[in-house]
């Protein structure tokens, strides 16, 4: 069983989810391909513990796919698939290089995240949120 985003009378197979950092493709990766727990082993485990209904959210933590040899990804920038998670990225040059060379956000960063479907149009709306730093109360 493939997992499947419900939207408006219609289920869709996972598409990429597209990342993107100060308006550069960062990732493309595909919620459906390597998933440790599928989404309806998560969905299945997250209803032995709660009630679940229509409308009900489940997120599934990071999202990247291996490279063809089974390794870790690589970047857009390599010809990967990239990744969802900067984290994840620093974590794989870590493992790679001895040290992460990608920095963490800083203020001014624009992060972007959006599921498109095959005709190109948005499934959920984008998401996009930049590093500003906190100046009190909002």
């Amino acid at each position: 069983m493939r997992p499947k985003v419900h939207t408006g009378g219609e289920t869709t197979p996972l598409l990429p989810l597209l990342t993107s950092l100060n308006g550069k493709p960062f990732g493309k990766a595909n919620a459906g391909v390597d998933m440790t727990f599928d989404f309806p082993t998560l969905i299945a485990h997250a209803a032995k513990t709660r009630p679940l209904g229509a409308g009900a959210i489940i997120g599934s933590g990071t999202v990247s796919n291996k490279d063809q040899g089974g390794g870790p990804g690589k970047p857009v920038s390599d010809g990967g698939l990239g990744y969802s998670c900067l984290a994840e990225l620093r974590t794989v040059e870590t493992i790679l290089h001895g040290e992460a060379k990608t920095p963490f956000l800083r203020f001014g960063d624009t992060v972007r995240i959006e599921m498109k479907d095959k005709q190109g149009h948005s499934i959920f709306g984008a998401i996009e949120q930049e590093v500003k730093a906190y100046r009190g109360e909002v």
